[in-house]
């Protein structure tokens, strides 16, 4: 496995974590993720490093994690 399929895989579990609002029960080990793939920050993509960071204000503000937010308003 080469180092951009290991972090499409951290991504990857991310978003699962997120969208299953796993962060709200184990916040430490979802924000540790996001620590462990912002290491590789230098090749990530703006949307990837835009979607850490918001992964992070919603742990950090223990924020559940809506995709649909505004989309009714």
């Amino acid at each position: 496995m080469n180092l951009r399929e290991k972090i499409n895989n951290m991504l990857d579990s991310l978003q699962k974590q997120m969208e299953e609002n796993y962060h709200l029960e184990n916040p430490e080990a979802v924000y540790n993720l996001t620590l462990n793939i912002s290491k590789f920050w230098s090749v990530l993509s703006e949307e990837d490093r835009d979607y850490i960071q918001c992964a992070q204000y919603a742990i950090e503000g223990e924020h559940g994690w809506n995709l649909h937010d505004g989309e009714n308003e």
